[in-house]
């Protein structure tokens, strides 16, 4: 059997659980483990949840009114790098050369599925157009045999005889087919037409028919393993085992793999993994397929290393915003006596506690990977765990990643910015509308577009509050309408109001997530303070409802000053502040004239003062504390001896890490001198 009949073959037997007259799926969860046996809780819908007031209201509007429209003018044009015409001329309906990086597929589909998002939520023609211009062209490239991936297809379309796929295991075949795979599920739920999903399906039809038989060379291209999270999902969207063996038979594959290295998570096979090594997009993509097929299999041996590199990060590895990946370069494994084994790693996780600051890599991508490795983890095992990691980097490594006008975006997220640099750095320290890698942008765009299917899940006789915000939610729990009304100025507040606008069923468990950072929570339902059960970090709340109840939740929101391991050698007796889920920073832009930022410091008897202003930034709370700061000096060495400069008292406001960099450059710090 030839290879295109062979896709188109596992394809069809594929679809026989979704047939062509399928209609609409129930609810875009963009995680659909509604069947996934072993999972805890259940998701929600996108569009069961609005945005109402707010923090997320109003960054959400902002994504949906410039980010999304403006990122649609970069993909259909050419000024920066074709997107869309590169399905144009890989469907033969354009002329040109491919012009970009190898990854730009999956670029596209990631805007595609945070279009799909918003749609869902807020229909707009002009965007569905849009939507619908996007899908045909890709349809019109997918070749007969499923393979789709446009570097590739112009190359062969314009005469080039060594272009084939796999080709070079750099060249992000399989990953772009992955988001595909996704975004099709996405796109299937969001419209109900199978269209981007057929496609999704010929591709994952022609992967089966080129891994029949790996080879060790064959095996090596699962670079930024985005395909494990792709099959799972089709998985799900059709409920046909194929792609579940398909997403197995992914994992397994790393097995054979000859002469692999820590950058790519290959030198040694999955399951004896401890420690996360290597590029870290590619390594939370990792965990994050892995994480997924436990979902479907409850597989223990899968669970194990997840549970251990999970530790791993967050006792060792993670910076104090939730961001992760510490390093531009270096090696791994770091100093081992088996030097034969060692290799080259980039936008990496370093050593344990090799945090540095002004050189941290900390892409935006790795943070989103780590967001949503840790909303399968939690779907897993009901841990608020999971959901505090998420929701630190959400706030702070994620949105700062992108500028509050929505339009221009950071590849990387340091910790601190001088001027001058200690050394000449690959990605600017100013957020630009156009990236030459260009992952991150899109990547932030679908993650904000759904962001609602995160804030609630379910469970059979429950509903599970994780993310706090002015909201509403309109779903079924065990088939019972559940409406429930969410306000609160969180996150600068922890005051959190909860109404139950309807509720049809008998006793349902309300689980209110207890951030790790707060302590003396209080609960009233009705004016009445409740005592509460708490597990895996939720208090739970468990009686008969009715149409009218009400639940105050008060979560008290300290200023915290942070202080690291001591063997985080670049933060050695410095503090940071911290307020809620809010990591703060102190900019140059907010210091007096004449005052240098490497000349401040932070005593620890500042008294530090929270208010709320409405015309800084958008509307944020800043921190006022008292600072120390020398007159500025000029180094001409190394060293010298230390200088007996009396330093003078003077006020300073800090601002969210996620807003710096949006007034002009500027210097900024998270970590300052504790005296």
């Amino acid at each position: 059997m030839n290879s295109p009949m062979r896709a188109r073959l596992f394809a069809a037997l594929c679809a026989v659980a979704l047939p062509a007259a399928a209609t609409r799926a129930e609810g875009l969860a963009i995680v659909d483990t509604a069947r996934s046996p072993h999972a805890v809780v259940r998701p929600v819908g996108v569009e069961e949840v609005r945005w109402t007031d707010g923090f997320w209201a109003a960054r959400t509007k902002v994504f949906r009114d410039r980010s999304i429209p403006a990122m649609w003018e970069v993909m259909r044009g050419t000024r920066y790098k074709p997107f869309l015409q590169h399905f144009l001329i890989a469907a033969g309906r354009a002329e040109g050369d491919y012009h970009g990086a190898a990854w730009n597929d999956g670029d596209f589909y990631k805007w595609i599925e945070a279009a799909c998002a918003s749609l869902a939520v807020s229909p707009n023609t002009d965007l569905e157009q849009a939507v619908a211009e996007s899908v045909d062209a890709i349809a019109a490239a997918q070749r007969d045999d499923g393979y789709l991936h446009t570097p590739v297809l112009i190359a062969q379309r314009n005469g080039d005889p060594s272009a084939r796929p796999f080709a070079d295991r750099h060249d992000f075949e399989v990953y772009n087919m992955g988001h595909l795979m996704t975004t099709g599920c996405i796109h299937f739920r969001a419209t109900g037409s199978r269209e981007l999903l057929d496609v999704a399906e010929k591709a994952a039809g022609f992967l089966e028919d080129a891994f029949a038989n790996p080879t060790p060379e064959l095996a090596r291209n699962a670079v930024c393993p985005s395909h494990y999270m792709g099959a799972v999902e089709l998985y799900r969207t059709t409920g046909d085992s194929c792609y579940l063996r398909l997403a197995e038979k992914f994992l397994s594959m790393r097995n054979l793999v000859t002469d692999g290295g820590d950058d790519n998570q290959d030198r040694i096979p999955f399951l004896q993994q401890n420690e996360a090594v290597g590029h870290a997009v590619r390594a939370n993509y990792l965990y994050t397929g892995a994480a997924d097929l436990y979902l479907e299999t409850g597989d223990p041996e899968l669970w194990a290393p997840l549970e251990a590199v999970w530790e791993n990060v967050v006792e060792k590895k993670l910076y104090v915003t939730g961001a992760c990946g510490a390093l531009y370069d270096g090696a791994s494994p770091d100093g081992s006596e088996a030097q034969s084994q060692i290799s080259r790693i980039h936008q990496a996780y370093g050593r344990n506690y090799q945090l540095p600051n002004t050189t941290a890599h900390n892409e935006t991508c790795a943070a989103i990977g780590a967001l949503m490795w840790n909303w399968r983890m939690f779907s897993a095992a009901g841990e608020a765990k999971y959901i505090d990691w998420l929701e630190l980097a959400l706030y702070n490594a994620v949105l700062s990643g992108v500028s509050l006008e929505g339009t221009e975006y950071f590849y990387v997220n340091p910790l601190r910015r001088v001027d001058p640099e200690p050394t000449e750095l690959r990605w600017s320290r100013t957020r630009e509308k156009f990236i030459v890698s260009y992952c991150c942008p899109p990547n932030v765009l679908r993650t904000i577009a759904e962001l609602g299917a995160y804030a609630y899940s379910k469970s059979e006789v429950g509903v599970w509050v994780n993310l706090y915000g002015s909201s509403s939610l309109n779903t079924r729990v065990h088939g019972n309408l559940l409406r429930i009304t969410q306000t609160t100025d969180y996150p600068w507040d922890g005051d959190v109001g909860l109404t139950i606008d309807a509720w049809e069923g008998k006793e349902l468990t309300l689980h209110l997530r207890v951030p790790g950072w707060a302590s003396g929570a209080k609960i009233l339902v009705n004016g009445e303070e409740v005592t509460y059960g708490k597990a895996g970090g939720y208090a739970e709340i468990k009686r008969r409802w009715r149409a009218g109840d009400t639940v105050r939740f008060n979560l008290p929101m300290p200023v915290v000053m942070l202080e690291s391991h001591p063997l985080v050698e670049e933060t050695r007796n410095q503090v940071a502040l911290k307020r809620g889920p809010i990591v703060y920073c102190l900019e140059s832009t907010d210091l007096p004239d004449g005052v240098d930022l490497p000349t401040v410091a932070l005593p620890l008897s500042s008294r530090i003062t929270a208010t709320y202003k409405s015309d800084k930034l958008g509307g944020v709370t800043v921190l006022e504390a008292e600072l120390l700061a020398r007159d500025p000096e000029s180094w001409k060495s190394l060293y010298r001896p230390l200088s007996g400069q009396k330093p003078r008292p003077l006020r300073g406001e800090f601002v969210p890490y996620f807003a710096w960099g949006n007034r002009g450059k500027s210097e900024m710090t998270v970590w300052l001198p504790r005296d």
